[in-house]
């Protein structure tokens, strides 16, 4: 088994473990956060869109002729992001008896999960460490701070009602959006 691999096909594997490892990172902190979206379906999200862009960038003759490859990569992602952007906005959901939205963190990190997995794919590793770490401190460090800010806003403003942390709400005054 071994001897049928060369050292690109080795990259390639690594890359593919590299997209699912930092789906379920991330995911590991959904559940943790008790969202929708989770270890397993990041994972997912994460390998498909690495999958995908190293099974593209793959196909014979494709990287002898730069200026395909280049339409192609361009293509796929496109095709990826607005693709996983409508699975995303499945988890959006609007109150209007609260005149709010949930849902938002959840699209995003589903949207930037899909992201980190092209980066996996197609991306020199020190890409893949910032764009990784960048995520996991907002998703860690920035919900106190969120929390916060949406408490004052609606004591501020008196209107809406907060959850108190968790996913991120936005609300809108009575009047609609200014």
């Amino acid at each position: 088994m071994i001897g049928i691999f060369n050292a690109e096909d080795y990259d390639s594997i690594l890359r593919l473990l590299a997209a699912t490892g930092a789906g379920m990172l991330i995911g590991l902190n959904r559940d943790l956060s008790g969202k929708p979206t989770g270890t397993r379906t990041l994972g997912l999200v994460a390998l498909g869109a690495a999958l995908v862009s190293v099974v593209t960038t793959h196909v014979d003759g494709m990287r002898e002729n730069p200026d395909a490859l280049s339409r192609v990569v361009q293509g796929l992602i496109q095709g990826i992001l607005t693709g996983i952007g409508f699975v995303g906005a499945g988890v959006v959901i609007r109150d209007r008896a609260n005149l709010s939205v949930y849902g938002l963190t959840t699209a995003a990190t589903v949207w930037v999960t899909a992201a980190l997995g092209i980066a996996c794919a197609l991306a020199p590793w020190p890409f893949v460490g910032a764009g990784m770490a960048i995520t996991l401190v907002l998703l860690l460090l920035a919900k106190p701070l969120d929390s916060l800010i949406n408490r004052r806003r609606h004591q501020h403003r008196g209107y809406g009602h907060g959850s108190g942390g968790g996913e991120t709400e936005v609300s809108l005054p009575p009047d609609g959006p200014q």
